[in-house]
């Protein structure tokens, strides 16, 4: 079956499909990178993400374009602040955002653009829309949308704006969410600002246009999929709406998804409250990147996430018992032959994790699948009842599960140690601290492989050390009868 899709625009699920050809077009608004990436905004991007993956298991191409919010309010104060250009500022937390996507396995889309790059087409594409009577020039040289000449503005967000203040004017990047307001287009520059000089003038561009000069650049007028979180619904892709329809008269995209807030400890995430908190504070803390994703990926996209410490600490049991069971099976030493229940066992996981997947990207079925798999396949290796030709098809639903999820491979102490590393440059840690005791999986595995070889020439010695070592560093190291298998703690 194919996908079926909540679409923000229709307030409805439909079956999505690509317009044209076996290529989904689609756009994601990424990070505004004037500081460290949050976990409520890696919710989105990890959504996101189980998106483009399942799109890509089930066989489409993708031209998927994500921006970098290089300048905007915060960008333009914070840099003049600190005596830095917009783009040295911005370089830091633009490449510590693609630190963390790497961090937490998120696929690069085909295209990353940034905003100071089209600075050019921007001022073009509202010289545009003030030539077809859509946008107007103030006293200081500014640009705005006059919203009233669109009728259908509200038509994402189904607020009724009937009672449109004319002339009422919006210039800065933080919205009332419940009031409407002509919104810059162009700004005007200020004494101090950065600033560019265009077509229309010298300035800088307001917050919404970016994406829409940059989606229709890469992916043409009218494409297939536009998502974010929930809280760009309006304004900001309400205002992409407006501007993009206005200029072309097409439908700007057909699809709209949008990703629920997340809570931290059942509250609204928040400095004030101190339960704020960057993707490198969690690691910094030691908690795993495969526990993060696991968990962030563990509620629907449309529901909200209750982010608590607990979770972290059940995400990594799960994580856990996935890695087990696939370092189980790989070991063990079966009989031959089959056991046709556990042959339908594979096949109907599969087929079960498909359909939760095709459901509106329900990650609570397709997990409940796949645990399920493992509980039932554990409970025969027990019995003895698991069979040499069960190995593959198992093996192919953890690959499908892992294809989408990616938690299983254990890289966690790897990443960890880089984000320690990060933070020690900062000077954020004492070189004591978190990642003294880290070790990488080849590390752990030429131990095993050292302590296999000791225990077999009878040094006990030498084998209890490298016991000791492992378990030092956070290795749980288990004899069994197909040989020693590891996790970590």
């Amino acid at each position: 079956m194919p996908l079926q899709l909540y679409n923000t625009l229709s307030n409805k699920i439909e079956e999505f499909q690509p317009a044209e050809n076996n290529t989904v077009r689609m756009y994601a608004c990424g990070p505004t990178v004037y500081d460290f990436g949050h976990i409520g905004n890696f919710r989105t991007f990890v959504a996101v993400d189980l998106l483009r993956r399942f799109l890509r298991q089930s066989g489409y191409q993708l031209q998927h374009v994500m921006n970098i919010t290089d300048v905007d309010d915060k960008i333009i104060r914070n840099s003049a602040r600190e005596h830095k250009s917009v783009q040295e500022y911005t370089r830091k937390y633009e490449l510590a955002f693609l630190e963390d996507m790497q961090t937490l396995n998120l696929q690069r889309p085909e295209r990353l653009v940034r905003a100071t790059e089209h600075i050019a087409e921007m001022a073009e594409f509202i010289r545009k829309l003030a030539e077809k009577g859509y946008a107007y020039r103030t006293e200081d040289g500014s640009y705005y949308f006059h919203i009233a000449r669109f009728p259908g503005y509200g038509k994402l967000s189904k607020k009724d704006f009937a009672g449109i203040e004319t002339g009422a004017r919006v210039d800065v990047d933080e919205y009332d969410k419940d009031n409407a307001r002509d919104f810059a287009l162009w700004k005007a520059p200020k004494e101090g600002e950065a600033h560019w000089e265009s077509v229309i003038g010298s300035g800088r561009p307001g917050w919404h246009i970016e994406c829409s000069v940059m989606a229709m650049k890469y992916l043409g007028p009218s494409f297939d999929l536009h998502a974010g979180g929930e809280d760009l619904t309006f304004p900001h892709h309400e205002n992409e709406i407006a501007q993009s329809e206005a200029l072309t008269g097409q439908t700007f995209a057909r699809f709209w998804m949008h990703v629920r807030f997340l809570l931290v400890e059942g509250k609204k995430m928040s400095k004030s409250e101190g339960n704020f908190f960057t993707l490198r504070d969690l690691l910094l803390k030691g908690h795993k990147p495969s526990s993060i994703r696991f968990l962030l990926s563990s509620v629907p996209y449309r529901k909200q996430l209750n982010f608590t410490f607990q979770g972290l600490e059940q995400a990594a049991h799960s994580v856990g018992r996935l890695r087990d069971f696939k370092s189980r099976l790989e070991m063990a030493h079966l009989p031959s032959g089959k056991s046709e229940a556990m042959q339908q066992l594979a096949a109907e996981t599969r087929r079960e994790m498909r359909a939760g997947l095709e459901d509106d990207l329900n990650t609570a079925r397709a997990l409940a699948a796949i645990f399920d798999m493992v509980r039932e396949a554990n409970t025969a290796a027990d019995r003895n009842e698991l069979k040499q030709a069960d190995k593959e098809p198992l093996l192919a639903a953890l690959n499908q599960f892992d294809e989408i999820f990616a938690v299983i491979k254990d890289d966690d102490a790897e990443k960890i140690a880089r984000a320690t590393e990060w933070a020690r440059a900062q000077g954020l840690l004492e070189q004591s601290n978190l990642a003294a005791n880290l070790i990488s999986e080849e590390e752990v595995e030429r131990l095993i492989a050292e302590r296999a070889a000791a225990k077999k020439a009878r040094d006990f010695a030498r084998s209890d050390a490298i016991r000791a070592q492992l378990t030092h560093a956070g290795i749980v190291v288990e004899d069994t009868k197909d040989g020693m298998r590891w996790k970590r703690k």
